[in-house]
């Protein structure tokens, strides 16, 4: 039986993803929290895995609270930002159960998190976002499309062996998800491979859906589409939302 997704990939994530582009992805989404005014202040990374975002805008110098349902992935991500001078804060959590004791300025949440939560969940998961944040606070959230999970990933195997690693991972596509199977072999330091196996599902989000979420959850559109981040396996749908009400 398939283990829990990113129990044994959270070692490995940020290596095997090194394609999609963590400084440049970082930089796109900061000059948007610039455009909105957002210079300073406290910030979320929701789903944040192994920290990659969240060291980086830690690095920019906002205060930073990395959350995720992983614990291995949490344990990977506090492992990297050990000696960072403006360091993380990392927390355990759901996206469709998250609580903050203080709001903060702005949120991310950014490369699948929200691809893992049933269409069922969406507004509880917006619902929590929103509450995290102050009145014109920044959302800042994408998602893989409809066409990546149905025509690039949906069906299909791939495969990599590297001189330290390969895999096998096998998706089959249902009408509103990706049921995915993955297979890791990763040596040690004795030279030997050691196998893991990891089942994760992602879930198939319309863009017109996930508008719906974000404004019933009293969040204003700013900006919305394609963007080009992700890697091999790019085709990603971006969104930019301020949290409405009265500022404080």
């Amino acid at each position: 039986m398939s283990g829990r997704a990113y129990s044994v990939l959270a070692d490995k994530f940020e290596y095997l993803n090194q394609d999609c582009g963590y400084d440049s992805w970082s930089q796109y989404l900061y000059e948007r929290l610039l455009r909105l005014g957002i210079e300073r202040g406290a910030g979320l990374d929701i789903g944040c895995g192994s920290g990659a975002f969240t060291r980086r805008f830690a690095a920019r110098g906002y205060a930073m609270t990395g959350f995720d349902a992983s614990a291995p992935m949490l344990a990977r991500a506090e492992e990297l930002s050990r000696g960072q001078a403006n360091r993380p804060l990392y927390v355990q959590a759901d996206v469709r159960r998250m609580r903050v004791p203080r709001r903060a300025d702005f949120a991310l949440c950014v490369n699948d998190c929200l691809n893992y939560v049933p269409p069922r969940h969406l507004a509880a998961a917006f619902s929590h976002m929103a509450g995290c944040l102050r009145a014109g606070g920044a959302l800042l959230f994408d998602v893989s499309s409809p066409q990546k999970l149905r025509e690039q990933l949906g069906n299909n195997t791939f495969c990599e062996d590297r001189e330290d690693l390969a895999y096998l991972w096998f998706n089959r596509l249902y009408e509103d998800r990706v049921e995915m199977e993955i297979t890791l072999f990763v040596r040690g330091e004795d030279g030997k491979f050691e196998r893991g196996e990891e089942h994760h599902t992602q879930y198939i989000h319309e863009e017109s859906a996930l508008a719906e979420a974000a404004r019933q959850a009293g969040f204003r559109i700013e900006e919305s589409g394609a963007i080009p981040f992700g890697g091999s396996f790019g085709s990603r749908i971006g969104f930019v939302c301020v949290r409405e009400g009265r500022k404080a």
